[in-house]
């Protein structure tokens, strides 16, 4: 049943703070429709455009649902890309920070034994890629015993992506007693194959025809020849002034080059594909969120975890060879509910691929001329003023969330057998604190992480030089709190 104020969701009160710094205003179609669902314990399928906030439909019940208390993962998200991964972690932590709920992330090209560490702790929700959440499995390093929600999330991405097998072979190892949620801009047959096979009775929920899926985005072609490509993208960019703009290319050879011929016209930009280490490319992709530089040249890899607020332009330097890439990299623009502008250049060779984004899509992508020179020549100095300007930094998603949380750093780990009951039982005793001033304690080798909520970390952090912990005193300092827990 649709409800339309979020008061009527009978969530906690630590769930309601958070979306409330999370700057909620009202939940979105999506949103409405499926969060009812889940904490009913029904599956659903969901089909609706990149975008309308289906993170947060899936997120806000799980993190209602999983009992803290558990220690095993009570929720798994599968996600196709690492890029995806770090964002839903981000996105379901920051929903759950007033909870206390633990997500960890498990992706390719990052430390398997940290992972190992970081699994073994208390987690109640795991967000991972299905190569290394089977190599996991596998090892024996991930318990999915206890799983009672399992997210797919961009199944037509995951199926293009050639992960079926994979899929399977973790849903089969899964209790049959659990919600099954399955999300997707787009519903392939085998989509509906593997809901048939691997779901309850799913409720289907589809938010919005394809066909409407960018009636919030302008969209726009050039005719252009390959090798004046980057002049036009030169004079559009002039002309448009964005503040925030994503230039996709097909490959990783071809956004190297567009990445150097755009330092050589002094923009400020950075390149993304999937020829980086991953380090680079989360650094990469965290300053263009922050607002670091205006343009971030990318493959594809990019257009699967990016959620940006005010991506203003997209263009498509290169068409996408298949029409359900269109869709996605157009939807980094024009987000929930927000309009948003997207350019694609089309030379003789793309024009098959034209057609099927114009059948799929349900309409003609209308042609555009080149602008006069005159135009261009007359926007270059604001354009230039632009760039020539410090762009302001946007805070993250969590900024609200962290103002009244501290997270402390005692010198003593696991080395030393220091246990959260420690951490828990020595803060208690602190005169004014309660466990549910705790948040979440991360305990590793030597050290011991831990936020203290409710504007009560300067009251620890004083309390901590003289109060010992597990008998001894130990070195307390603060920590800086980053995008990304």
């Amino acid at each position: 049943m649709i409800k339309e104020n979020i008061n009527d969701y009978n969530l906690s009160s630590e769930l309601l703070k958070a979306i409330s710094l999370l700057n909620f205003k009202d939940f979105t179609k999506v949103q409405k429709q499926v969060i009812p669902a889940v904490l009913a314990q029904k599956d659903v399928v969901v089909k609706s455009k990149t975008g309308s906030g289906k993170t947060a439909a899936y997120g806000i019940p799980i993190c209602q649902l999983v009992d803290w208390e558990e220690n095993k993962p009570q929720a798994l998200i599968i996600t196709p890309t690492r890029e995806l991964a770090i964002q839903v972690k981000e996105d379901i932590f920051n929903i759950g920070r007033f909870k206390r709920l633990k997500v960890s992330a498990i992706y390719g090209k990052s430390p398997f034994t940290d992972q190992k560490k970081e699994l073994k702790q208390k987690t109640h929700v795991v967000v991972g890629t299905p190569g290394r959440i089977m190599d996991h499995i596998e090892k024996g390093t991930f318990d999915t015993s206890n799983i009672k929600y399992l997210v797919i999330d961009e199944a037509d991405e995951m199926l293009n992506m050639g992960f079926v097998d994979q899929i399977e072979s973790i849903l089969s190892g899964l209790s049959k007693d659990r919600v099954t949620m399955l999300l997707s801009a787009t519903m392939p047959k085998d989509i509906h194959s593997l809901c048939n096979r691997y779901m309850k009775d799913p409720i289907y929920i589809e938010i919005e025809d394809e066909n409407k899926a960018s009636d919030n985005i302008l969209q726009e072609q050039y005719n252009v020849h390959e090798f004046d490509k980057i002049d036009l993208l030169r004079d559009l960019t002039i002309v448009e002034n964005p503040d925030s703009c994503i230039i996709f290319c097909n490959t990783k050879v071809k956004v190297d080059s567009v990445f150097n011929d755009l330092i050589d016209l002094e923009y400020t930009c950075k390149k993304i594909h999937g020829g980086m280490e991953q380090s680079d490319r989360l650094r990469v992709m965290n300053d263009f969120k922050k607002g670091y530089f205006r343009y971030l040249v990318a493959t594809d890899v990019a257009a699967r975890g990016i959620d940006i607020d005010n991506i203003t332009l997209v263009i498509n330097y290169d068409i996408p060879e298949d029409k359900e890439s269109y869709v996605h990299r157009i939807g980094r623009t024009g987000r929930i509910g927000k309009m948003g502008r997207a350019m694609t250049f089309v030379t003789n060779r793309d024009n098959r691929f034209l057609y099927d984004i114009e059948q799929y899509i349900g309409k003609e992508i209308p042609l555009k001329e080149r602008p006069e020179s005159e135009v261009v020549n007359n926007a270059k100095e604001e354009f230039i003023n632009k760039m020539d300007t410090r762009p302001i930094l946007k805070e993250s998603k969590g900024a609200e969330l962290s103002k009244e949380i501290m997270k402390l750093h005692i010198n003593a780990g696991k080395k030393t057998k220091m246990r959260a009951m420690d951490i828990v039982g020595t803060l208690c005793s602190i005169e004014g604190m309660t466990k549910d001033d705790i948040g979440i304690i991360n305990i590793i080798d030597i050290s011991t992480f831990v936020e203290i909520l409710n504007n009560k970390g300067e009251l620890v952090f004083t309390a901590l030089q003289d109060t010992p912990i597990k008998g001894r005193l130990r070195t307390v300092s603060k920590e800086i709190l980053a995008d990304r827990y």
